[in-house]
């Protein structure tokens, strides 16, 4: 397992937007050939996102490396999106994000998060699978197959 005590974690803030939009244009640029078409976050409006959801980031050397966004819902956290910059990856910094968002919904009273990914995205597939998350259900979309995942948290 890779270090990652130079990695900090820490609340978004407004002024973050515009760094979040580039970390996860970068993170989402390898699936564009993969599916096609821009994933859906690389064209998301993250000033409004930014305001409305709880963004963390993952801060290393003054730069931000990755993040997650998430939102409450009545009964499970919901994973927005989770990246990494490519430069980052393989490191471990996904983990400890998705494991923030197991303490925020623990500390919100849920005991379940849910996401979803493109099935074509199977590095990310078998990363949700690897941190304990199971498939739920499958949809097409835009020629491809939304895959809808969830885990449950011990009470």
């Amino acid at each position: 397992m890779t270090n990652n005590s130079s990695i900090r974690l820490r609340p978004a803030a407004p002024a973050d937007a515009a760094a979040i939009r580039d970390i996860v244009r970068a993170a989402y640029a390898k699936w564009v050939l993969v599916i096609g078409r821009e994933p859906l976050p690389m064209r998301a409006d993250y000033d409004k996102a930014v305001a409305e959801h709880p963004f963390d980031l993952a801060v290393e050397d003054g730069g931000i490396v990755g993040m997650i966004e998430t939102i409450l819902a009545d009964d499970h956290l919901w994973i927005e999106n989770v990246c990494v910059v490519p430069q980052a990856q393989g490191r471990g910094i996904g983990r400890l994000l998705l494991e923030l968002a197991e303490r925020k919904a623990i500390e919100a009273g849920r005991l379940e998060l849910r996401l979803l990914t493109n099935g074509a995205f199977e590095a990310n597939v078998s990363l949700y699978k690897r941190r304990g998350y199971s498939v739920d259900r499958e949809e097409p979309f835009m020629n491809g197959v939304t895959v809808y995942m969830s885990k449950r948290l011990a009470g």
